[in-house]
């Protein structure tokens, strides 16, 4: 499934590297940072989960005020509690389980976001798009004990990720316009899993849709770009 994607990223980094298309105006950026990430539905609030988010991206410009960019990225989502209370002692074979409402979710896709921009002389930029996630790695740990039957192939969690993307950048310095800050928020647009929940008695509390829900903040340093034209009001 993820054959269309990485041909379409493969195509623009190639003539970001090699091609001479509108005076050599294709750029390239490489792109670090951080994911704060939650995922609504699983019980557990707060933008806690911590992750990376790392990658390379190729920008086309639109005109004078647009661009379009496409990416691909290693993003860390998740999410992430810690103990809230002591309630019950479990016997199980070879182990005693405390429960303790301690939760810790890790999801690891490679992404490719495409996003339409719109450009002020490389200055600020506003984006909206999409992204398509494949699950690469999963763990979950309830209560501090890894849940074994939670992994990548076993279903509980889809393989693909479809999210919405919204996307401000800025630079960082006016002497040096290559270097920007990103922040993006990114919702899923899709259901990740379903998830029927019980207390530690045993009850049924209800059934949830769960969702990625995440912000990025992001250093990106860009190639190939021109520095924006100042001037001088006298």
């Amino acid at each position: 499934m993820l054959r269309k994607p990485y041909i379409l990223i493969i195509i623009f980094l190639v003539f970001s590297l090699h091609g001479n298309l509108s005076a050599q105006r294709i750029k390239g950026a490489v792109i670090a940072g951080m994911n704060l990430s939650q995922v609504d539905g699983d019980e557990v609030y707060g933008f806690s989960k911590v992750g990376m988010n790392t990658g390379v991206s190729a920008i086309l410009p639109i005109g004078k005020w647009f661009s379009f960019s496409i990416e691909t990225i290693y993003s860390q989502k998740g999410s992430k509690q810690g103990e809230q209370y002591y309630d019950s002692v479990e016997l199980v074979p070879d182990s005693i389980v405390i429960w303790t409402g301690a939760y810790k979710l890790n999801l690891d896709y490679l992404e490719v976001p495409v996003l339409f921009h719109f450009n002020d002389r490389n200055i600020f930029s506003a984006g909206v798009g999409f992204s398509y996630g494949r699950l690469v790695n999963v763990k979950e740990y309830e209560h501090g004990r890894r849940v074994t039957t939670t992994s990548l192939n076993s279903g509980v969690y889809k393989r693909s990720d479809w999210n919405i993307l919204f996307d401000l950048q800025f630079r960082l310095h006016k002497k040096i316009s290559k270097l920007k800050f990103n922040i993006r928020y990114a919702y899923s647009m899709s259901k990740l899993r379903t998830r029927d929940y019980y207390n530690s008695k045993g009850e049924y509390t209800g059934t949830r849709y769960q969702y990625n829900n995440l912000f990025s903040f992001r250093v990106i340093y860009v190639f190939n770009e021109k520095p924006p034209r100042i001037v001088d009001p006298k």
